[in-house]
């Protein structure tokens, strides 16, 4: 066995990626990470009892030629070596034009989407189409008939998109995205008691139970500093975890995304490769400086490798090694807390809706079981809130209560952590600021009943004994309009809908700047002297920084998981038609403030109880 062989042999031992019996789809792109992955995994597959094939997402982004010799060498790799063979085919550069997202997030999209497919358990017999990720039917006409490398069968394109929670298919053989999907089938030689188990489910589908992708220590360390450069807290700095489940609501089952190289340097892979005499694809794309990761690979890293630390990426993959232990450990102490010191009831507000049987959006709170959550893998933080419909009375929403003497008397991280899981429970998006103030509050003396608002129309109540997340009234969400005011720059104006004010500050020219966000501060003389304060209406789009174009406001919303009823009432200013400051967004690119010039800095201020402006 080779010497890189064992290490990964060790490493996916060591975090548990792979058990006998696993049939384990291999991520192939053709570069080196992805071919070295697979080759190493052939040699470790009879130790392993695992059952392999490939699977391949063209991305159809860098020419025909390019694109199309990625796809029939790696065709031409998995025949070589008897495994079977998936492959589907996207239009990333149109679905990212659709979305108004970057074409990188929108081929991660739909490469996992496709990883999603291919992880799904088949629907029950009798039903018809799909939902979601699940009810995915991969095509094997390619079995009958057709020889290994013949084209994918194509179809009519249905529009679907990857991040959407509710798919219908149109027919049962109908793609999941745009562009054509198929399985190629290879002999699969017998090597040992887990070769013979077939890549099929009892409905004779096929099924894959886990897809490994070639992440390496490299990608480790250049997602952590990325991370740590546009900011991040302790569960960003994990980066790349070694296990992600794969378990859609739509479906029954789950299946997992492993990393087994995440130990390993891409140069040692190469030099892996030339040892064994192992071709690979170059991808063109990878010496794109215009992409962030690239800059970072290719200008970052090696400055500080060669400038500062030669094992600055080996540091910073052990930073997130502690990073997810520590988080690990912070994620079963909360799950205790929020079902100990911290109190969940019914708000007062859904009791007459739960009576009058009315059917209201609400955010459902369900308490995760540390015994039941592995703490090894990696959930998709998507998943962690979730909005339901209250259909009856067994489904009630929740309002929390901490013990505020518990809560004082605990050290400031565990008074940050029990805060902000009760934010993540509830559906409520606490930013740092919003930590401190609450916690600030908290503290201070004075009679019991004062409020804080916070966002979305939550509030909290301070109690001799509690602190009480009170819930925005469901009885008055359905009276709730529009509101709109100006606002002068500078200026200051109470939004009664929002609990509190916007306030637009004047910073001159010579001002020090560096106590404010640079991504929060736009060019004064790009503004009028009125602006317009309002909630976003449907239609409304926003281009904020690091981003690729502009983006309809809703779409931004559901990517952060902000639950309705709340969401409608989400403030933006608006300068003429085009919306210049959006809560919780960088401004746009080409309104910021540089240096030396007059800025304006938006900003909203909430109200204490009785306060107004």
């Amino acid at each position: 066995m080779h010497s890189l062989a064992q290490r990964v042999l060790t490493y996916i031992r060591r975090e548990e990626l792979l058990r006998p019996g696993d049939r384990v789809g291999v991520a192939v792109s053709g570069g080196i990470d992805s071919v070295a992955l697979l080759r190493v995994l052939l040699e470790l597959r009879s130790e392993l009892g695992i059952v392999l094939s490939v699977v391949h997402f063209n991305h159809k982004l860098r020419g025909a030629a390019e694109s199309e010799g990625d796809q029939e060498f790696v065709a031409a790799l998995a025949r070589e070596h008897g495994v079977e063979f998936f492959v589907e085919s996207g239009d990333v550069a149109g679905f990212a034009a659709e979305e108004h997202c970057g074409l990188e997030a929108a081929a991660r999209e739909l490469r996992y989407g496709f990883f999603r497919g291919l992880l799904e358990e088949s629907a029950e017999a009798g039903t018809s189409g799909a939902e979601a990720l699940a009810q995915r039917r991969v095509d094997r006409s390619a079995g009958s008939g057709a020889p290994p490398d013949a084209a994918p069968r194509e179809s009519v394109p249905q529009g679907l998109k990857p991040e959407q929670k509710e798919w219908t298919l149109r027919g049962a053989e109908a793609p999941l995205f745009h562009g054509t999907a198929e399985a190629v089938p290879f002999p699969n030689p017998s090597h040992g008691a887990a070769e013979a188990a077939p890549f099929q489910n009892n409905n004779g589908e096929l099924r894959l139970d886990k897809i490994a992708t070639g992440h390496t220590l490299d990608d480790q360390a250049e997602t952590v500093l990325m991370r740590v450069i546009r900011g991040t807290g302790l569960r960003g700095l994990g980066g790349i975890y070694p296990r992600i489940l794969v378990e859609p609501e739509d479906w029954e089952g789950s299946g997992e995304i492993v990393r087994p190289l995440l130990g390993v340097r891409r140069r040692e892979l190469e030099k892996y490769l030339r040892e064994i005499k192992q071709p690979w694809r170059e991808d063109s794309s990878n010496a794109d400086l215009n992409f962030t990761r690239n800059r970072l690979r290719k200008l970052i890293l090696p400055i500080l490798e060669r400038e500062f630390n030669p094992a600055v990426v080996e540091g910073l993959a052990e930073l997130a090694e502690i990073a997810r232990d520590e988080e690990d450990y912070w994620g079963n102490e909360v799950s205790g807390w929020l079902g100990t010191v911290v109190q969940w009831s019914q708000p007062e507000s859904t009791e007459s809706v739960v009576r009058s049987g009315e059917s209201q959006p609400l955010v459902q709170i369900s308490l995760s079981n540390p015994e039941t959550v592995d703490p090894k893998v990696r959930v998709p933080e998507e998943t962690a809130v979730e909005e339901s419909a209250l259909d009856d009375a067994s489904h009630e929403p929740m309002e929390a209560s901490i013990s505020r003497p518990w809560l004082l008397t605990e050290p400031r991280a565990v008074q940050r952590r029990v805060v902000l899981a009760v934010g993540e429970e509830a559906g409520i998006p606490l930013e740092f600021k919003h930590v401190e103030e609450i916690l600030r509050f908290a503290a201070e003396d004075g009679a019991p009943g004062k409020e804080l608002s916070l966002p979305l129309g939550w509030r909290v109540l301070r109690e001799a004994e509690a602190m009480v997340f009170v819930s925005p009234d469901l009885r008055q969400q359905e009276r709730v309009a529009d509101y709109e005011y100006s606002l002068q720059i500078p200026g200051r104006v109470s939004v009664p809908e929002i609990g509190g004010a916007v306030e637009a500050l004047l910073l001159a020219p010579g001002a020090d700047f560096a106590e404010y966000n640079p991504q929060q501060l736009l060019c004064a003389g790009l503004l009028p002297p009125r602006v317009v304060v309002r909630n976003w209406r449907p239609g409304d789009r926003f281009w904020p920084a690091q981003t690729k174009a502009a983006k309809k406001v809703k779409e931004l919303l559901q990517e952060r998981h902000i639950a309705q009823p709340q969401r409608k009432l989400w403030p933006v200013v608006v300068s003429g038609e085009e919306i210049v400051w959006m809560r919780g967004f960088p401004v746009p690119a080409r309104l910021r403030a540089k240096p030396g010039v007059e800025a304006v800095l938006i900003r909203e201020i909430p109200w204490n109880d009785g306060e107004s402006f």
